[in-house]
């Protein structure tokens, strides 16, 4: 695997963040006096970002205010989320361990995502995960973001990879689409956040725990 390329996403792929995001949102619930919301119900939409969060939580008042107020809320979300970014997220079950074997055989590991870039690094640094990536792409490092296919080719290439021997990992239809895109094979995980379960997206295999990875990895790129 030394010359193998491994891409991830973030969000729902590497690490668990909902219970931080849905703290996030209900911080800005409470700020409006509205009604706090459980994770099961915004679990499914952490993966559109902070503004879809946002607006789901508020339901219909959001749409009486005004852009400014808009802008408000996304802020005080961001100062709240940034200051509690790994409060209760966590790597999933298995991460770890896989991550420090891969690195061993000289496999390069890289992420790419559409979470800021500053806030990327602040929540690896945070879980101990930046030592395991060689590169990280997040929605403002590069001049296109996830779904464009710039977004994972410029990744490969910050990690000193090769297109032709890697692949991306992630959790949603985004991810898959972005790696079809760029004709890269693409992983898909069932443990993370959408509203439609990954394999309806057709990534080229689905693995249900990291513990499935590197065989899924030996189907699509054989040694």
């Amino acid at each position: 695997m030394r010359d193998l390329t491994l891409v991830f996403d973030l969000d729902g792929t590497l690490v668990d963040t909902a219970p931080d995001l849905v703290a996030s949102t209900n911080h800005v619930l409470d700020h409006l006096g509205l009604p706090r919301v459980d994770e099961q119900t915004l679990r499914p939409f952490v993966g559109h970002g902070a503004r879809h969060m946002i607006e789901r939580a508020v339901g219909p008042a959001v749409e009486a205010m005004t852009p400014a107020q808009h802008e408000a809320l996304l802020a005080r979300y961001l100062d709240y989320y940034g200051a509690n970014i790994a409060v209760g997220s966590r790597p999933f079950d298995g991460l770890v361990p896989l991550l420090e074997k891969l690195k061993r055989q000289g496999v390069k590991l890289a992420v790419c995502t559409n979470k800021m870039e500053h806030m990327s690094r602040l929540l690896l640094d945070e879980l101990d995960l930046s030592r395991f990536f060689v590169a990280l792409a997040g929605r403002d490092t590069l001049r296109n973001a996830k779904p464009h296919p710039e977004a994972l080719l410029g990744t490969i290439s910050m990690a000193g990879g090769d297109k032709a021997r890697a692949i991306m990992i992630g959790d949603s239809g985004v991810d898959v689409a972005t790696a079809k895109a760029a004709g890269i094979p693409v992983i898909g995980v069932s443990f993370g956040y959408t509203e439609t379960p990954v394999r309806e997206y057709s990534p080229d295999a689905v693995i249900d725990h990291f513990s499935e990875l590197e065989p899924a990895i030996d189907r699509l790129m054989p040694n």
